[in-house]
C-alpha cells in the first residue's frame, strides 16, 4: 500500500475512530463509501481547487487600479499555494518532482499555443515568457498534483495494465501531435483509437473505506477529463484565458476540448506512473468490491511518523 502523509494519516486516524463502528452493510455503509470517497476527491483536488478559487476572487474583487498586475498577482498566489503545500507535508518531495515536470510540460506547450492563437492571455504584468504567465504553468501542476494525491488516497492498483514503454511511446505521440495539428495531419482520432487498444483491457482498483471497487480506466480518465472541462469553464468566464471564439462574449467551451483534455490524461497518466508504478491488484476477493475485514487490515495505507512509507499490519 501507497502511504500518507503525516499530515493525512492523523486525519485518517481521526475519521477511522469516527466511522470504524459504523455499520459494515446497508444504506448507512453505502452512504459512508459515498462521503468518504467526495471527501477524498476533494482532498485530492485541494491544489486545484485553491488556484480556481484564487482566480474567481481575482476576477470578482481584484481592484482595476491595483499596482500589481492581475497576472503577476496569480502567479505569487500560485507559488504560495505550491510552498504551503510542501511546507504543511500535504504534498512529499517525491511528488513535488513531477508536478514541476507537469509544469514545466505545460508551459512550453502553452508558449507554443499561444504563438498559434489557440487562446490567449490578458498582456499584463510582469511574470510571464512572451505572451504567457507564469501561473499558467500552475494549472497544469494542479493537474498533476490531482493525479499523484489520487493515486495514494485511493491505493489504486490496475489489473492487466499496459507495458509502461508503450505508454511512454503513445504520451510521446500525443503530446507531439498538440503542436504538429497545427502544420500537418490531426492524429488524435488515431491516437485516440490507440488509447482505446492499449488501454481497453486494464481495470483500476481503488479502495474507498472498507471496501474496494473497480472501474475500466477509460472511464476513469473521461470523468478526469470532463470535470477538468468544467474547471476549464470557470477559468475561462473568470477571464484567466480566453478562446478565439469567447473573445466576443464568453461562452461554454466546446465539448472538442473533451477530446484534449482526455488524451491530456494520457500523458499525465503516464508521468505519474514514473512515480507510483502501477500494481496488480494484491486479492481478487478485494478486486470483487467485497468488504474488508476492518478488524484485521487497516482500510487505507499507513504511514511512519516522518511521513515515509509504513507497512500496514
Amino acid at each position: 500500500m501507497r502511504s500518507f502523509t503525516s499530515v493525512e494519516h492523523r486525519i485518517d486516524e481521526r475519521a477511522h475512530r469516527l466511522l470504524d463502528n459504523a455499520p459494515a452493510d446497508g444504506i448507512r455503509s453505502k452512504l459512508i463509501e459515498f462521503a468518504v470517497f467526495g471527501l477524498k476527491q476533494a482532498w485530492a483536488c485541494i491544489f486545484g481547487a485553491a488556484l480556481l478559487a484564487v482566480i474567481l476572487a481575482v476576477r470578482l474583487w481584484y481592484p482595476d487600479d491595483a499596482g500589481l498586475a492581475r497576472n503577476d498577482f496569480l502567479t505569487l498566489a500560485a507559488v504560495a499555494i505550491q510552498v504551503l503545500m510542501v511546507a504543511t507535508r500535504l504534498e512529499t518531495s517525491r511528488e513535488l518532482r513531477v508536478i514541476v515536470l507537469f509544469h514545466l510540460v505545460g508551459t512550453v506547450m502553452e508558449l507554443f499555443k499561444t504563438d498559434v492563437g489557440s487562446w490567449q492571455y490578458e498582456a499584463e504584468g510582469f511574470l510571464r515568457i512572451g505572451a504567457v504567465p507564469l501561473f499558467s504553468g500552475f494549472m497544469y501542476a494542479a493537474v498533476g498534483s490531482y493525479m499523484v494525491r489520487v493515486f495514494r488516497l485511493f491505493d489504486l492498483t490496475f489489473a492487466r495494465y499496459p507495458l509502461r514503454r508503450v505508454t511512454a511511446i503513445l504520451a510521446a505521440a500525443i503530446y507531439v501531435n498538440f503542436f504538429t495539428h497545427h502544420y500537418t495531419v490531426d492524429a488524435r482520432w488515431v491516437l485516440l483509437a490507440a488509447v482505446v487498444v492499449i488501454y481497453g483491457r486494464c481495470v483500476m482498483h481503488f479502495r474507498v473505506f472498507r471496501r474496494r471497487f473497480r472501474m475500466p480506466l477509460i472511464v476513469a480518465f473521461l470523468l478526469v477529463a470532463l470535470f477538468i472541462w468544467i474547471a476549464e469553464n470557470i477559468a475561462t468566464w473568470s477571464g484567466a484565458w480566453l478562446y478565439p471564439s469567447q473573445l466576443n462574449g464568453w461562452h461554454m467551451v466546446s465539448f472538442d476540448k473533451l477530446i484534449s483534455w482526455f488524451l491530456l490524461m494520457i500523458i499525465s497518466v503516464v508521468l505519474v506512473a514514473w512515480v507510483y508504478k502501477p500494481g496488480p491488484p494484491e486479492e481478487p476477493a478485494e478486486a470483487s468490491g467485497e468488504t474488508s475485514d476492518a478488524g484485521q487490515s487497516p482500510a487505507v495505507p499507513a504511514v511512519t511518523g516522518d511521513g515515509t512509507p509504513g507497512q500496514s499490519s
